[in-house]
């Protein structure tokens, strides 16, 4: 059952097999993620304390204000403005002492408060005097005779009011996102049961570090490197291993993780050669579409589904694996999630760099950012070459060159750095 039907899918695929020439980066991109369908994850409660990197379920609103009441910015005094006026530079009597966490008295006419940073500022003062700006003797203070009204007061809802949406549905939770629920009281967080990814490499020529590899065996970095990517991302993973290189192996490792994994990832095993069972297994159990795409490295890609469940066949070279993960499974995997960002935020950054003559691919170039002449340049590793796996341990990110694109030492290209890939 192989070609490009729509049978288990929610649009049919498009066998670039059949097509000549090369699919775009940004079609292929969009037909994938056109192929899933977002926000089906089990939603579970999950603690602030366990909720980092977790996709939130709905949008979560306060119910209070934060601060809960006008609350003073500094140490200091708390006072009425026209009482400084009165006085004519003459001291005031300090009436009341308010640290934080204390319900205060009205301020008594004519008369300030010792107040403290966060402590709630008492009915009838309308500004608060930085201790700095004042003289202190006994139970008198001398202050200025002019300062602004609301001076250092921190106003009830400043930051966040009562029914404000304060984090939305779809967001990945951050450090931040967890301290502003925390300060609306928030305990339990609504959040999309992480997405379960099984992984599985194929080829008896893989050795597993720590073993001893044998003639014509190279180590399994493949499993490794995307291992670590999508703990990265937080998900559950699924690691099958290696699994042996036979039909009937393929078929019953791809038969298990179907039926338990939301996504099934595999890397190399999906060209056309003889001891290549991945390509044919899938078929078998579903259905695949293989796409030569127009970026370098990675032109070979494979999507379809075994039973219900989405397949994503990466390249066998490393840094090719790596790469299309981070540029194409990885939007399809949070999506799958039910996250609302999918992409990667870029910025611009001269390269020192020359391609005189154009490509036809979309070329991803493993970069560092380095001081030159006052400025942020990106530098691209020695070597561009998809087996060269410590070209990205050295880089800190990808400068992505158009295709169809000449470029020049200067010029400014899209840098895309690893931490928006994580």
């Amino acid at each position: 059952m192989s070609g490009c039907g729509g049978k288990g899918g929610d649009k049919p695929l498009t066998d670039c097999c059949s097509q000549p020439g090369l699919m775009p980066f940004e079609q292929a991109l969009a037909q994938l993620l056109d192929s899933v369908q977002g926000g089906q994850q089990p939603v579970e409660k999950v603690h602030l304390t366990a909720a980092l990197g977790r996709v939130l379920a709905e949008d979560l609103c306060a119910g209070l204000d934060v601060p809960p009441a006008d609350n003073s910015a500094m140490d200091g005094y708390a006072v009425r403005v026209a009482d400084l006026a009165a006085a004519a530079g003459k001291p005031l009597t300090i009436s009341q002492r308010i640290p934080a966490g204390v319900d205060p008295e009205p301020l008594q006419p004519g008369t300030v408060a010792r107040i403290f940073t966060g402590a709630s500022v008492p009915e009838g003062a309308d500004a608060v005097v930085m201790q700095e700006n004042t003289e202190r003797d006994g139970e008198q203070v001398k202050m200025p005779t002019e300062i602004p009204l609301g001076d250092h007061i921190r106003r009830r809802g400043q930051d966040i009011a009562n029914g404000d949406a304060v984090v939305k549905a779809g967001t990945r939770l951050q450090p931040q996102h967890l301290g502003v629920l925390a300060s609306i009281g928030i305990a339990e967080l609504p959040c999309y049961r992480p997405l379960r990814v099984a992984l599985l490499s194929s080829g008896d020529e893989l050795a597993q570090p720590g073993e001893v590899a044998g003639p014509g065996q190279i180590y399994n970095s493949n499993r490794y490197s995307l291992t670590g990517l999508i703990q990265q991302l937080g998900m559950e993973l699924i690691d099958l291993g290696t699994i042996e290189d036979t039909r009937a192996a393929t078929i019953e490792a791809l038969q298990g993780a179907a039926a338990k994994a939301d996504l099934l990832i595999t890397s190399g095993g999906v060209s056309v050669g003889e001891e290549d069972h991945i390509k044919a297994a899938v078929e078998q159990l579903g259905e695949i579409s293989l796409w030569k795409l127009a970026i370098k490295p990675g032109k070979p890609l494979a999507f379809g589904r075994v039973g219900q469940t989405p397949f994503i066949g990466l390249p066998g070279n490393p840094v090719s694996a790596m790469l299309c993960f981070q540029v194409l499974a990885r939007p399809v995997m949070m999506k799958l999630q039910g996250a609302g960002e999918l992409h990667p935020k870029s910025v611009m950054l001269p390269i020192d760099y020359q391609r005189s003559k154009a490509q036809k691919r979309r070329e991803y170039l493993r970069v560092r950012r380095v001081e030159q002449d006052g400025q942020l340049v990106l530098k691209p590793y020695t070597n561009q070459s998809s087996g060269v796996l410590t070209s990205v341990a050295w880089a800190e990110g990808y400068a992505v060159i158009p295709a169809d694109a000449q470029i020049a030492p200067g010029d400014l290209v899209e840098f895309i750095p690893f931490s928006e890939l994580a």
